[in-house]
């Protein structure tokens, strides 16, 4: 099994379980971001910060010029107290609450995305409360399928995200007549984990109907915003560390008709953050059941929940043992039976104490924790720290 690169004996020195974050993966694909969007003077992007909010994380991206996308007031504030501009900040969701829209407009963040009527109407009354002009575009839901988990589609029909194209005119008119918001243009996001081209092609053509559409009424969008949604390759990180974002902004480039000084905004997360996490977990007990065995970790699903969530998969690296594999069960001391990471799978023999990297962990991971069981947090570390 070829082995991603660690420094393992500053891992002995740590407490398991624990993130480790590679910053020279995440500045690589940070560079390759900025490469390749700016190839095309109007692509804008902006990194999910529900992917991963770890404030040393959050640093390196803000360093690279990346704006950050939000989908709740606390993911605004980590933005802020991350030092990314308030003119790169926008912010989602199907549930702003009155106190997470006014700290956003008391940060006069760039652009709220707005998803219902009585939202428009809120951040129209809590601007004029202010004095001030809201920003605001409009999600829009295009009913387009992503070939990805049913979990994780968020642009169908029956999502509860984003208005129906159908309300989109009266929507867009109902904004411009109002005193405290401004209309700018649409949002968009089909979903998460897409390695199909041909879905954000899609995408780019219900686009061109909409604009298509607007343009009879003599409605101009300032910008659109087709959200995020690239995958990442979980079963080759060692080979595959970068998504293929040439290809993925090449394909907007050539398919979406963007009218003059229409600006293209992109929401990354996954594809930003996956590849440089992994989850360090230390071999608690090697169990020997009728007809397997299994590698007990420290490590459960309150670490890294995907698995029992999503059924998600995640190459594990026994990274302390060159011995002859054998086949396990990994699993999680959690006390339910969907604690398992991974079935059958072949890995360097195990032994009590051994360390375990769950790879392609740095999206959804460490976010997700939970402190169930009582457990605690894991603590998250990175590659300059370990040094």
């Amino acid at each position: 099994m070829i082995k991603g690169t660690f420094p393992i004996e500053k891992f002995r020195e740590l407490e398991t379980p624990f993130y480790y974050y590679d910053l020279k993966v995440l500045r690589d694909t940070l560079a390759t971001i900025n490469k390749e969007a700016g190839k095309y003077e109007n692509f804008h992007v902006h990194y999910a910060i529900k992917a991963n909010a770890n404030p040393k994380v959050l640093k390196v991206i803000r360093e690279s010029g990346l704006g950050a996308d939000c989908v709740s007031g606390g993911e605004v504030r980590a933005s802020v107290e991350a030092g990314f501009p308030n003119d790169k900040i926008v912010y989602a969701g199907v549930g702003k609450t009155d106190k997470e829209i006014n700290y956003s407009l008391d940060h006069d963040i760039f652009c709220f995305n707005v998803e219902s009527v009585p939202e428009l109407e809120v951040i129209n009354e809590l601007a004029a409360a202010k004095g001030k002009v809201a920003q605001v575009a409009f999600r829009i839901n295009p009913n387009v399928g992503a070939h990805t988990h049913a979990n994780i589609t968020t642009g169908l029909a029956e999502n509860k995200f984003g208005i129906s194209m159908e309300d989109m005119d009266t929507v867009i008119e109902m904004a411009q007549s109002m005193k405290n918001v401004k209309f700018l243009g649409l949002h968009f996001h089909i979903g998460s984990q897409i390695l199909e081209m041909d879905d954000f092609v899609a995408l780019c053509n219900r686009i061109n109907e909409l604009q298509e559409q607007l343009a009879k009424h003599h409605i101009i969008c300032e910008l659109i915003n087709v959200g995020g949604g690239l995958g990442i390759d979980y079963g080759h990180p060692n080979h595959l560390p970068i998504p293929n974002f040439a290809e993925y902004f090449a394909t907007y480039h050539k398919f979406l008709k963007l009218q003059p000084g229409q600006q293209l905004h992109f929401e990354l997360g996954r594809a930003v953050v996956g590849q440089c996490g992994s989850l360090i977990s230390k071999v608690t007990y090697v169990k020997q059941g009728t007809n397997k065995q299994f590698a007990i970790l420290d490590a459960g699903m309150t670490d890294l929940i995907r698995p029992a969530l999503y059924q998600a998969y995640h190459r594990i690296e026994n990274i302390t043992s060159d011995e002859a594999e054998e086949t396990y069960d990994v699993v999680g001391p959690i006390c339910e039976s969907s604690d398992v990471f991974l079935k059958a799978v072949d890995l360097n023999k195990a032994h009590r104490g051994d360390l375990f990297a769950l790879r392609s962990a740095g999206a959804y991971g460490e976010i997700m924790a939970s402190r169930y069981n009582c457990r605690e947090l894991p603590k998250g570390y990175t590659s300059d720290e370990l040094v």
